[in-house]
């Protein structure tokens, strides 16, 4: 019988102990991989080449209600039924104009001939037609006289990269769901394919603690993915959830998904709505005031003006279910379809 020499005896049991191990280690480290449910561990492999092709579906979506304002002087004493009559113009000391803008993420997820549909959140759209601001009686409350009142003259929702100028129209929305629908109906059949959100709706009643999620979306006007974890699956029954990802404004309508079985079997399973926030009242010097000379650390003897800050509590993000989006769309077929949009891939 041919004697092997110790080295290669050696390397022999080495290969065969690590080698017939390695399959046991991979079994044993991914078992959930074909169990039917959402993952809930990091990627075993890359995804990029998925994400890059779904990112190119999420827009950046700019909306921006512009206004006209009528201001009243105290002795004036207007009140909302002389608003209701028409009667400001003429009691109006002087008119003004601005507008309020916010910026989104929007998903394209239907794109047939001339006819195009994204989702997104209704927040982001929804501008009141009509505001009122009223004068503080001697109690510091609201009187019943109106200081200003502002109509909606005119609003644009828009996605800047595409064609014809990418304006919106409002299909529809609802404002208790926090989602909407837009379209646009281009003029020409456009001879280049635009990228549609092609994966499924998935299930986000199936999701479960822990669960690993995508969101996609336009933070602060910049194209982003991030991840997190689901906590609080099914907060109430329509399936909502929370996710820890980080959230800055403009990831409002940004999509959610979560994989089944392993990469690329990405399933869309909501929308991030909003993220947990505290609201505070304070006294701030002038916007101007670094123009003024002032020297922050001298006590200060100016004038002092109170303000509203929205402070985000980061990691908190509520998100919109797969199954409320489906059951907004269904509710809302005879409409689309009075339109033109079918939307057949969805479901």
């Amino acid at each position: 019988m041919k004697k092997y020499p110790l080295f290669f005896s050696v390397l022999i049991i080495l290969q065969f102990i690590f080698g017939g191990c390695s399959k046991k280690i991979y079994q044993v480290a991914y078992p959930t991989l074909s169990d039917g449910k959402y993952d809930s561990e990091f990627p075993y492999k890359s995804c990029s080449k998925e994400l890059n092709k779904i990112v190119k579906t999420v827009k950046k979506l700019t909306a921006i209600a512009y206004y006209r304002s009528y201001i009243f002087e105290p002795e004036v004493k207007i009140t909302l039924s002389q608003i209701q009559k028409n009667l400001y113009k003429k009691k109006s000391s002087r008119e003004l104009y601005y507008n309020n803008s916010v910026i989104g993420s929007a998903t394209v997820i239907h794109y047939h001939g001339r006819y195009l549909v994204l989702l997104t959140c209704a927040h982001i759209v929804d501008f009141p037609d009509t505001v009122l601001t009223y004068y503080l009686d001697e109690n510091r409350r609201r009187s019943s006289f109106i200081q200003s009142v502002s109509f909606k003259i005119r609003q644009d929702n828009f996605v800047a990269d595409l064609p014809e100028r990418g304006q919106l129209e409002l299909l529809a929305m609802d404002p208790d769901l926090d989602i909407a629908i837009l379209g646009k109906v281009f003029k020409n059949d456009i001879v280049y394919g635009i990228p549609v959100f092609e994966y499924p709706f998935g299930k986000a009643k199936d999701l479960e603690w822990g669960s690993f999620v995508y969101l996609l979306g336009y933070p602060k006007g910049h194209q982003m993915v991030t991840r997190g974890i689901v906590s609080q699956p099914n907060r109430n029954d329509r399936g909502a959830f929370l996710v820890d990802a980080l959230f800055n404004k403009g990831f409002s309508g940004g999509i959610v998904l979560a994989i089944k079985d392993g990469v690329p079997n990405f399933e869309l399973v909501g929308l991030a709505g909003a993220a947990a926030a505290d609201f505070e009242n304070y006294l701030a010097p002038a916007d101007d005031i670094d123009n003024t000379g002032y020297y922050r650390h001298l006590p200060y003897n100016g004038d002092a003006y109170a303000k509203f800050e929205k402070r985000i509590n980061y990691g908190i993000i509520f998100v919109i279910s797969a199954e409320q989006i489906k059951d907004f769309i269904k509710e809302n077929e005879n409409v689309l379809r009075s339109k033109g949009y079918a939307l057949p891939s969805i479901f």
